[in-house]
């Protein structure tokens, strides 16, 4: 794996005092701890225009249906967009785009149209109305069935109703080839997101 970009990591959890130790596991404060972590641009229908944010809580959480769960604080501009709109698109990045990925995290769609801004394209989707990012090699249509408040963040659970692929990124038999793009991830221990490495098995 090679670092592409730092960003803002989770303060709380390296609070102790940091004492060498010869080997030994140190024990930290609970926390976003889990690693890696992916990386989506979740864009969103709105009243004056269409709207981008990067989110790293992330997951798939169910086959049948397919289902997907999003994390996303109440004070955030995409909030109520997406609360409002009851879809959206996960939209995948690959390396090419971590610049306008960084912008989506980092601007609020209230000052900035991070579509024009940030350098993305919207692309039509088949079945909702909010937009996909035509830069981005996979896109996921999903449509709210839940949401779950949680503390910090309410938990937005969507079903997938379609998803679309960049034939680019394909092989011959049309399965997803990871080589064909560089896809990346975050690290919340660090702050930092890195490209992924080569194929294991």
């Amino acid at each position: 794996m090679s670092r592409i970009r730092a960003a803002v990591d989770d303060p709380d959890i390296f609070l102790t005092e940091y004492v060498p130790s010869n080997g030994m596991k140190r024990e930290i404060n609970p926390g976003t701890v889990m690693v890696p972590c992916p990386v989506v641009l979740l864009s969103v229908d709105g009243p004056d225009r269409p709207n981008i944010i990067t989110l790293s809580w992330a997951a798939n959480v169910c086959s049948k249906p397919p289902t997907m769960v999003v994390g996303i604080r109440p004070e955030r501009h995409s909030y109520n967009l997406v609360k409002n709109a009851g879809e959206y698109v996960l939209n995948i990045p690959s390396a090419e785009q971590i610049e306008g990925t960084v912008f989506a995290g980092s601007k609020s769609g209230r000052d900035f149209d991070k579509f024009s801004e940030g350098g993305f394209t919207p692309e039509p989707a088949s079945e909702i109305k909010a937009p996909m990012i035509k830069e981005c090699p996979i896109n996921i249509e999903c449509r709210t069935r839940e949401i779950v408040p949680l503390g910090a963040h309410d938990l937005f659970i969507a079903e997938v109703v379609t998803a679309h692929i960049d034939e680019s990124v394909l092989d011959e038999n049309g399965r997803f080839d990871a080589s064909k793009t560089t896809l990346f991830t975050y690290l919340p221990l660090n702050g930092q997101y890195w490209t992924l490495g080569k194929k294991l098995r």
